[in-house]
Parts: structure tokens; C-alpha cells; sequence
């Protein structure tokens, strides 16, 4: 990868950091943040997996320290974001991104939250299914819409171009 394909890498994952930190609180609820879903499966497609997941750690870090979220913020966020971009690499397809993503987030990320918020935060009333609806609703909405947005800017050119400045491949 050439220094410029890097820099363009860098500086996308640092606006797609931004836009998650500003449009998160949109519909947010506890264990319910879709705006983060749809950065989640934007980043995937257009960085890869561990960018993806960089971009959903550093968003999640942002929010815990600044708007103090529980973690939550991470834990529903980085499994998809992973998963969004590995089922996007395997296949090049968007659909797959988003599926990525629910399963990540919905399935994995709301288990996992469960002995989180059991034993940092005291919270001794959850099941392990506690998080898996609001996680399995806010991911398809964030994945959906990500999706609409991504299949828009692929019928227009639009996604193959932004994918070849970064250095990637498109389906």
C-alpha cells in the first residue's frame, strides 16, 4: 500500500471516528445506539475489519470518557464492527457487512454485556438475554440503514471510487 492509500486510510477512519461521536447520541437509549451500527458497517466496508474495529473502540472510548456511557459502548460495538468487516472481506458483499453486524452486535456483543454490566456496574437484575433484543433491533436499524446508504452510493459509482482511493476492493 502506497503512503498516500495509508493517509487517505487515516484520515477517513479519523472522520468516520468523528461522525460516530456526533451522531451517536441520535436515538440513543441504554443498550440501543443505532447511529453506531451504521458507522460500524460503513467503516467495514470501506477500511476493512480492523480499521473497523479500531474506529468502534476509539468511538467507544470517546463516549465512555466524554458523555459517560457505560461500556456498553464498546461491548456493542466492537464485535460487530469486526465481524461486519470480516463478512465483508469474504464475500465483497454489502448485505454481508450488515449481517456481519447483527450477528456481532445483536448475538455476541449483548451476551458478552451481560457479565460487563453484572460485575462492573452491580447490575443484578439481567439474564444473559437481557441486552440481545434493544442490541438485535439497534443493529438492524444502524446495518439498514448503512446498507441503503451504501447501495445508493454504489449504483452511483460513488462506492468504487472511494474504495479504490483507500486502497480497497468493492463487490
Amino acid at each position: 500500500m502506497t503512503n498516500e492509500k495509508f493517509l487517505n486510510r487515516l484520515v477517513f477512519l479519523a472522520m468516520m471516528v468523528a461522525v460516530g461521536v456526533v451522531i451517536s447520541p441520535l436515538l440513543r437509549v441504554e443498550g440501543f445506539a443505532p447511529m453506531q451500527h451504521l458507522v460500524n458497517v460503513t467503516c467495514a466496508v470501506f477500511l476493512g475489519p480492523w480499521y473497523s474495529l479500531a474506529c468502534a473502540v476509539a468511538i467507544g472510548v470517546i463516549r465512555m470518557s466524554l458523555m459517560g456511557i457505560p461500556p456498553l459502548a464498546l461491548t456493542g460495538a466492537v464485535f460487530g464492527a469486526f465481524l461486519s468487516g470480516i463478512f465483508y472481506a469474504k464475500t465483497g458483499k454489502i448485505w454481508a457487512a450488515v449481517l456481519g453486524e447483527i450477528i456481532g452486535t445483536g448475538l455476541i456483543g449483548s451476551i458478552v454485556s451481560y457479565p460487563i454490566m453484572t460485575l462492573l456496574y452491580g447490575k443484578s437484575d439481567l439474564t444473559w438475554l437481557f441486552y440481545v433484543p434493544s442490541f438485535c433491533i439497534a443493529s438492524t436499524m444502524g446495518g439498514t440503514l448503512a446498507g441503503i446508504m451504501l447501495y445508493a452510493m454504489k449504483k452511483n459509482g460513488v462506492l468504487a471510487k472511494l474504495t479504490k482511493g483507500l486502497g480497497r476492493k468493492n463487490d
